[in-house]
């Protein structure tokens, strides 16, 4: 994958934290980086590609969507995490987990369309 294409964004930041791989796809990081030039502002990328050995996945019963490389958690919070939402409800996210309450506020958002679906969740 060329991350020029996403100057927004670097590899570093999707990297799995236990095994330091990354498979992001590129159709995913287009609509990302569609998103975060829609939203002209800075995004934190909390959470990116996870292998799926990395302890999260491997404690489901079935490793998720992070590990396919089509999905990203971004730290926000109030009015940021409303335009975020408006945006990638727009942009047709099909997967968008939404963390509000708490200190680790963030918004999940994935591609993953097998079987096809529209979800929206909570934490």
């Amino acid at each position: 994958m060329n991350w020029d294409d996403y100057p927004n964004f670097t590899e570093a930041e999707f990297i799995c934290s236990h095994t330091g791989k990354c498979e992001m796809q590129a159709s995913f990081m287009e609509k990302l980086q569609a998103l975060r030039t829609a939203y002209g502002k800075a995004m934190t990328v909390t959470s990116g590609y996870r292998h799926e050995t990395h302890p999260i996945e491997a404690a489901k019963d079935k490793p998720g969507i992070h590990t396919m490389g089509l999905a990203v958690d971004i730290a926000c919070g109030g009015s940021d995490a409303y335009h975020i939402l408006q945006l990638a409800f727009q942009l047709g996210f099909t997967g968008i987990g939404v963390a509000q309450s708490g200190r680790n506020r963030f918004l999940h958002l994935d591609t993953y369309t097998k079987p096809p679906r529209s979800n929206v969740w909570s934490y």
